[in-house]
């Protein structure tokens, strides 16, 4: 899709999110960009599984999601999480529309691997048409879930859908979003991420579990022809190009 964006925010970040932030969505629809949120929500899934006395696993960064917790998950991504990403947009004068996967067979995809962990999807295809409709006078904000052929919700880690349409769609760029301005090693950004470097970097622990999602994902989207992909806490800094 021709001058498109995705941006992944983390459901903890919303919050903190500055005027730049809203100031680069603007100037991007003026210059009739289309734009897509994806929002992720795990802190409060994980604060509210405590709570509920469900368990809270992850495996290589991604939640292991039973039907309760897979359940939790709407609740938080389409309760709460959205509708404030919503608010603040509004607030900064930003046309924006909140979308998931039944609208229209927005997304569709299956199973990553039940048995290891659960009700946790990935994305195989996107109606296109619905979103070019939709994001030529409004920004997109969904959420990381899928549904099967069979209608079957299912979790996706946010970074990975985020990635999964991006690469779909020919994405311009994608910009995941963290809370730290980029892949750090002993403090410093890297600035530039090759594959080699990502490896290096995993074998010397300083790419830990929390992070490798994020890292697969911007390599899976660059590697399938999204030209620009970054990892930074600012759309207005570079953060870690993938190279």
């Amino acid at each position: 899709m021709k001058d498109f964006i995705v941006i992944k925010i983390g459901g903890n970040t919303i919050e903190q999110l500055t005027a730049d932030f809203y100031q680069q969505l603007h100037l991007w629809l003026e210059e009739g960009k289309r734009i897509l949120l994806v929002h992720g929500g795990g802190s409060t899934i994980s604060s509210l599984s405590v709570q509920l006395k469900l368990p809270v696993r992850k495996l290589n960064g991604i939640r292991v999601s039973d039907e309760k917790t897979l359940d939790l998950t709407r609740m938080v991504l389409l309760g709460k999480t959205q509708p404030l990403l919503l608010q603040k947009l509004s607030e900064h004068s930003l046309p924006a529309i909140g979308l998931n996967a039944s609208d229209d067979n927005l997304l569709v995809g299956d199973f990553l691997d039940k048995k290891t962990y659960g009700y946790v999807g990935e994305i195989k295809t996107v109606n296109k048409k619905l979103l070019e409709k939709l994001l030529t006078t409004h920004i997109g904000v969904i959420a990381p879930l899928t549904l099967t052929p069979s209608k079957q919700w299912l979790n996706v880690n946010a970074d990975t859908a985020a990635a999964d349409i991006a690469s779909l769609l020919n994405a311009t760029a994608l910009y995941l979003m963290t809370d730290v301005p980029g892949v750090l090693n002993n403090g410093k950004i890297v600035s530039q991420l090759s594959l080699e470097t990502a490896h290096d970097l995993r074998n010397q622990k300083i790419i830990t579990n929390g992070m490798q999602p994020k890292i697969t994902a911007a390599f899976q989207a660059f590697q399938t022809g999204v030209e620009h992909v970054s990892i930074t806490n600012k759309l207005t800094t570079t953060g870690t190009l993938i190279i």
